[in-house]
């Protein structure tokens, strides 16, 4: 949902720009928010940047070796709460 009346702002001479805290409220970016910017036909297009660059999974197949038979959904969900539970408690 967009604010309710157009936002301006000013570039500075470094090429920084400081975006409205309304908007910022809007789009819950804090400080530090690594945003990608990208040229669009229609302008500059600001959007949240991905934590992890994008991956096919062929890439990542076979990358965590493991010894004894494959574990079932359930299984594997009781080893992450399990580690989960370990974390909690330990912090």
């Amino acid at each position: 949902m967009p604010p309710p009346e157009p936002l301006t702002t000013t570039l500075s001479t470094k090429g920084q720009i400081v975006l409205p805290l309304p908007l910022r409220r809007l789009l819950g970016w804090n400080p530090g928010k690594r945003l990608r910017v990208e040229n669009t036909p229609e302008g500059v297009l600001l959007r949240p940047a991905t934590v992890f660059p994008p991956t096919r999974p062929e890439d990542v197949f076979g990358s965590a070796r493991v010894e004894g038979p494959p574990r079932s959904i359930e299984e594997m969900d009781e080893g992450v709460l399990a580690e989960a539970h370990a974390q909690f408690e330990g912090s």
